[in-house]
């Protein structure tokens, strides 16, 4: 039996980073996840020295997928809504392979969790098209037309109430608003409704931290396409990370 190729998955986040080893023949965890604070601000090397601690505590990857919270293309970050503006230009593969000690990608993360999902999770086998929608800090997008990702999707920031749909409806504002279920449902159901509108998805896959609670709200979601509870939670980030890096591994 040949043993496991184990790659490091690390996924940025507004709050949080949060890593873990992957194996990516079996898509499981190979690791306790681990997380550390998003530094405040967040700016490049800041979060590359947080990365660092990170990554100590998760050794023996032969490389790692870094996920970053807004557009990347060639591995340069063009956005930055919910991370320091100093991210915006920035190399994200170089800093990350130099950070780490290995090779790196960087990769948008809610395209990372999206493809975990329909490889290894809750999109698996399913054809047509299916929106993978992370809650968090902010709502990342990942939109699939049978199974071939169209990247960089960011439709979190589709106007609703004259705002950033995310600044109405993410999880981060269920908190600070204090929303029960019942009313934050509401705005995710309308969100829904729209992104529908415009895409007509057959499937959902809801993920995010929040999604570990789906049973206490999956009663009040409404929608024409089927919802499903993604596979990973909120460690979908992290397994589609490690996945991605799987070609440096070769």
């Amino acid at each position: 039996m040949s043993s496991p190729t184990l790659l490091l998955g690390i996924d940025l986040g507004g709050s949080s980073i949060k890593g873990g080893l992957v194996d990516v023949h079996t898509g499981r965890l190979a690791s306790d996840m681990k997380s550390v604070p998003t530094p405040q601000p967040s700016a490049p090397q800041e979060v590359m020295k947080a990365a660092s601690v990170l990554a100590k505590q998760l050794p023996g990857a032969k490389a790692a997928g870094f996920t970053y919270p807004g557009v990347v293309k060639r591995n340069i970050a063009l956005t930055a809504a919910n991370v320091d503006s100093g991210w915006i230009g920035t190399d994200g593969a170089a800093l990350a392979s130099g950070t780490l000690g290995m090779p790196t990608v960087f990769l948008n993360d809610a395209d990372a969790a999206g493809v975990a999902e329909m490889l290894w999770g809750a999109g698996r086998n399913t054809p047509g098209t299916v929106i993978m929608l992370t809650f968090g800090t902010g709502i990342g997008t990942a939109l699939f037309s049978d199974g071939k990702l169209m990247p960089n999707t960011e439709f979190g920031h589709i106007q609703m109430h004259g705002v950033d749909a995310e600044t109405w409806a993410s999880a981060r504002v269920r908190t600070q608003e204090n929303l029960d279920f019942p009313a934050w449902i509401a705005r995710v159901n309308e969100y829904l409704h729209y992104i529908h509108a415009l895409f007509w998805p057959d499937v959902f896959i809801l993920g995010g931290a929040v999604s570990e609670r789906y049973e206490q709200f999956a009663p009040l979601l409404k929608s024409p396409a089927e919802i499903r509870p993604a596979h990973f939670a909120g460690q979908a980030g992290v397994m589609g990370a490690a996945l991605a890096a799987t070609d440096l591994a070769r």
